[in-house]
């Protein structure tokens, strides 16, 4: 009788350990504990881990304590992570293309982002696979905006900024290089220090990042006309992707399809809150008249043919461009 109790806790045991988790991912981003990106991330591995009984989860790295978004992608690459939430330049490091999505002065408003994401999503995540990554789901920034000591409404006023330029950027280069301004290219990490010793004047970001990373206590002014909406999605190795069981595979899918939408959704509302803020803490929004909005729309046009071959192709750029003017002769809608 002894035996056979020990015969049945050994396999209760067995049970137990076959059916503990099987998979990990680790997943790493900039975005700080607590943040909109990091709680829904949290719903994303909860809701994975219950449908899959255990079997699969991520372990979260926020905060950047991984490294930026180029350092992560190389540790993928390396095996040392499984998977990142990325911004535009995170995104560039493995599909060049997709990154029209950040084209200066394209999009209007949110409803042409999703309409472009529709439209060619198919087609930017074959590019992504080819490069050795599946997208798990978009998740917009947002919309960017110019923030500065001194005010900026012309295209002049900012040639009197000294520009930051997060490392490596080649759309942020190109355009602030249109405007005929040579911005100061630093890391993300290095930007505050950078304003409050003046070393650079000017920045930019989405608002939810202007608050969160404290840039608006270092500036005054924020030009009230988004310069561009930047881009994210939430990538895994395919090599890592493919070792998954396929039942694995469309919970991993599925799930982020919802929970990155929601990030989406949830950042679009935290960018609108972040504004208020900015607002409240006495930041003066300069809005740019109609003749100037013309005018940065034609630097975004220079500057989007001046990136074709560079970053995307001729073709794609078109192709993107006729869709956004067709959706706009539709009503948007």
């Amino acid at each position: 009788m002894k035996h056979l109790t020990s015969a049945i806790l050994f396999v209760t045991i067995w049970f137990a350990c076959a059916s503990a988790q099987q998979y990990t991912i680790k997943f790493a981003t900039l975005a700080p504990e607590g943040s909109t990106w990091i709680n829904i991330m949290r719903e994303y591995d909860a809701a994975v881990r219950k449908e899959s009984n255990g079997r699969l989860g991520f372990k979260i790295y926020p905060g950047g304590v991984a490294g930026d978004e180029k350092d992560v992608i190389r540790k993928i690459r390396l095996g040392q992570f499984q998977s990142a939430g990325v911004t535009g330049t995170g995104i560039g490091e493995v599909a060049k293309s997709v990154r029209i999505l950040d084209s200066p002065f394209l999009f209007k408003n949110t409803a042409e982002v999703d309409h472009i994401l529709n439209q060619f999503d198919a087609e930017f995540r074959k590019e992504f696979e080819s490069n050795g990554f599946v997208l798990l789901g978009w998740a917009e920034v947002g919309s960017v905006y110019v923030i500065s000591k001194t005010p900026v409404a012309k295209i002049n006023d900012l040639k009197n900024v000294k520009m930051w330029e997060w490392e490596g950027d080649p759309v942020a280069d190109a355009l602030f290089k249109t405007v005929g301004i040579n911005p100061i290219p630093l890391s993300i990490t290095d930007a505050l220090t950078s304003l409050q010793t003046g070393l650079v004047t000017g920045a930019y970001s989405s608002p939810l990042a202007i608050v969160s990373l404290q840039w608006y206590a270092a500036t005054k002014y924020l030009m009230d006309y988004p310069i561009t909406n930047s881009s994210g999605a939430v990538l895994i190795s395919k090599k890592e992707f493919d070792k998954l069981p396929a039942d694995l595979q469309e919970v991993l899918l599925r799930n982020g399809a919802l929970c990155l939408r929601k990030l989406t959704e949830q950042s679009r509302m935290d960018n609108l809150k972040s504004l208020e803020v900015l607002r409240k803490n006495k930041m003066t929004f300069v809005k740019p008249d109609a003749n100037e909005v013309k005018t940065y729309d034609a630097v975004g046009e220079k500057t989007r043919r001046a990136l074709a071959g560079r970053l995307f192709s001729e073709d794609l750029l078109n192709r993107v461009e006729k869709s956004l003017a067709d959706f706009r002769a539709k009503g948007g809608k």
